[in-house]
């Protein structure tokens, strides 16, 4: 078997930080955004069944609705772990960063499916018999404090690299 160390990049020189920040970023973005898809459409819509994706139909087209959601929650996913996989071979998986906007893809889930999804289509709510307000805000607020906190992340792998940067000149 051919030994494929040539090949092998090593992730701590800038030049392949500059290279692959945006692979680690849309692999983590995808990532997760299909996992909070998935997580969300388990519990909420099977698990718990407090609604499906579209509950303006009769129950075949909402269970329906939901296996479509679940096949986009895993094209997602299973994209984001080929693009990680890819920066896996390169040894070129910025942790930080991919971390980072994989907590930003989650939040931008969450804030997509409460207000588009819930407040603009009126697909579907949260739940339904009783005052959605708590659950529109509880919801609506856990997807900012995920895109905050990957926000966060993601804009600390800049800094820190550009500050590689100046110290390197």
């Amino acid at each position: 078997m051919e030994n494929n160390s040539d090949r092998v990049v090593s992730y701590g020189n800038l030049r392949n930080r500059e290279v692959f920040a945006p692979r680690n970023f849309w692999s983590g973005l995808l990532f997760g955004i299909g996992m909070m898809s998935f997580f969300i459409g388990t519990v909420f819509n099977q698990l718990l069944q407090w609604n499906h994706f579209y509950d303006l139909a009769d129950e075949k087209t909402g269970v329906f609705s939901d296996g479509l959601v679940n096949l986009f929650a895993w094209i997602a996913t299973v994209t984001g772990l080929f693009l990680l996989s890819s920066l896996r071979r390169r040894n070129a998986v910025w942790p930080k960063r991919w971390v980072g906007s994989a907590l930003m893809g989650s939040g931008l889930y969450l804030l997509f499916d409460g207000f588009v999804i819930h407040k603009v289509f009126g697909f579907h709510q949260v739940r339904y018999g009783m005052d959605v307000l708590p659950y529109d805000i509880a919801w609506n607020a856990s997807g900012g404090l995920f895109l905050l906190t990957g926000l966060f992340l993601v804009l600390q792998t800049k800094k820190e690299n550009q500050r590689k940067k100046k110290s390197a000149n």
